[in-house]
């Protein structure tokens, strides 16, 4: 009996030696979320299997923080096992404590990771902690920096992003037409920087020269003045060679200082409609939208409130598409219907619409703060606000994407709702890079607030968060009692030795 219980013993020790080993050697887990959030990309898969020389990551955490952030460092740890297991060890890193003296703290803010103070409760009394939750990646001469790391952020998109911007030799090239009153690239500070991770971004004019062959894709963003005809004789040119052209267009203007809207006189609607593409001067009024801040008073007083406002579309309606993969929520001002007729069979496919419950309103209007919005101003559903023309000018290759507002990447602030700068992200990787990117960007974004569902689904999800977690432990009750008296049982009989 003795001799049994020390081979199992020993089966056991050995069989728990042998897991340990191959864990090393192998990495395996089981990714149950619903996009798949632990789960290796194949476009971190291909970036890495294509390094041409080692990648050095030096991570600087603090130790003995609270547990939420002691499993930030355990996830990103995972991360980078996982990537030095793919990479086949060219993805080297190493864990930094810059609380350890004063010359690791220095080293790690003079490498652009700056310390955050957090709250942590140690015997009973409340405190503030300095810590460093960043990493610094480093490839040959090149150094990129991940300055913070939380639960929140995209680890994956955040470090293979960093990867790749230090490591791609050539980068492709963006143009983004200039000479019209369009915005400079600062001003699309969000998307610009984003951009610059694998994009040469350059401004275009098209006065003397055609647009050039190395401009893989070109970006209209809202021009104000209007375009000279041999201009588009240009952009017809780049087409007719299957180029790739982003227009995101104003074809009404709103004003918020003296609340009316109107249209924008500018001839690229004709341009557009030569290639089958009608965008309406009206604006789209949405059920689902932004809110407004206006001043009301109370007697004396005047506080501000928000009230929604449907002339701010709240998009959440988009195609089963490359360049919407994950989007969630898109926040557009002042929007315009969209539609099509093909004129050289060429094809459209819509990629972002209004709600089921959405309108129209002609120009030139007043916008009324206090109107009481009802049913009956939204008759319309899922109005083409953004699409893709394919197949122009005979050239199969040749892409036109149209959205109709010219603002929703336009921020000199940095303060655009995030799934705003990704849908322009995608759909710029979808006309030119192909890495897949995109499925990484928009992990951890989400935008799924518990009041837009419908009355079931959130009285179902409730309850089941409250209840399930109840039902489990009794469960559990219910079989270990089970199973006690069964053993209770046995041992009451004659036969149980």
């Amino acid at each position: 009996m003795k001799q049994d219980k020390r081979l199992s013993i020993l089966l056991v020790i050995g069989i728990v030696a042998l897991v340990f080993l191959l864990s090393r050697q192998y990495f395996l887990r089981l990714d149950l979320t619903e996009d798949k959030q632990f789960t290796m990309s194949k476009a971190t898969r291909s970036i890495l299997h294509k390094l041409e020389e080692p990648v050095d990551v030096r991570a600087y955490f603090s130790e003995n923080l609270p547990a939420d952030f002691e499993k930030v460092k355990t996830d990103f740890q995972n991360l980078l096992i996982e990537y030095n297991n793919i990479s086949k060890g060219k993805v080297n890193y190493q864990f930094i404590n810059p609380g350890v003296d004063e010359a690791s703290e220095q080293e790690a803010m003079q490498n652009g990771i700056q310390p955050l103070l957090i709250n942590v409760r140690e015997k009973d009394e409340a405190s503030q902690k300095k810590a460093f939750m960043g990493a610094v990646v480093e490839y040959g001469d090149q150094k990129e920096v991940i300055p913070f790391v939380s639960a929140e952020s995209p680890m994956e998109y955040d470090l293979t992003t960093a990867i790749k911007k230090i490591s791609v030799k050539d980068k492709p090239s963006l143009g983004f037409l200039q000479g019209h009153g369009e915005p400079q690239i600062g001003q699309m500070a969000q998307v610009a920087q984003a951009l610059s991770v694998i994009y040469t971004m350059e401004n275009v004019s098209l006065e003397s020269e055609p647009v050039a062959e190395r401009v893989k894709a070109l970006v209209i963003v809202n021009p104000t003045d209007s375009i000279p005809e041999e201009q588009f004789k240009k952009l017809d040119d780049y087409l007719a060679k299957g180029g790739k052209i982003i227009a995101a267009l104003n074809a009404v203007n709103g004003d918020f200082s003296t609340a009316t809207g109107s249209a924008v006189p500018n001839n690229i609607f004709q341009w557009l409609a030569s290639h089958g593409v009608m965008v309406e001067p009206t604006f789209v009024v949405d059920a689902s939208c932004g809110k407004v801040t206006i001043q009301q008073r109370f007697g004396n007083f005047s506080i501000p409130t928000q009230i929604n406002f449907p002339y701010l579309p709240l998009i959440k309606s988009f195609s089963d598409h490359p360049a919407t993969t994950g989007i969630e929520g898109v926040m557009f001002q002042f929007a315009s219907p969209i539609k099509f007729a093909s004129q050289d069979g060429s094809v459209f496919t819509i990629l972002v619409t209004s709600s089921e419950k959405a309108g129209t309103q002609n120009v030139p209007l007043q916008f009324d703060i206090q109107k009481q919005w009802t049913e009956a101003d939204f008759p319309l559903s899922n109005i083409p606000l953004g699409g893709v023309v394919e197949g122009l000018m005979n050239n199969p290759d040749s892409r036109l994407v149209v959205f109709s507002d010219g603002d929703f990447i336009v921020s000199q602030e940095g303060n655009l709702n995030p799934d705003n700068v990704n849908l322009m992200l995608n759909t710029i990787e979808w006309l030119v890079d192909k890495s897949g990117l995109a499925e990484l960007r928009d992990k951890g974004v989400v935008y799924r607030p518990i009041k837009d569902l419908d009355e079931g689904k959130r009285t179902f999800t409730k309850y089941f968060n409250f209840l399930f977690p109840l039902a489990l432990v009794a469960l559990v009750g219910i079989w270990r009692s089970q199973r006690n008296r069964r053993k209770r049982n046995q041992r009451m009989e004659e036969k149980y030795v």
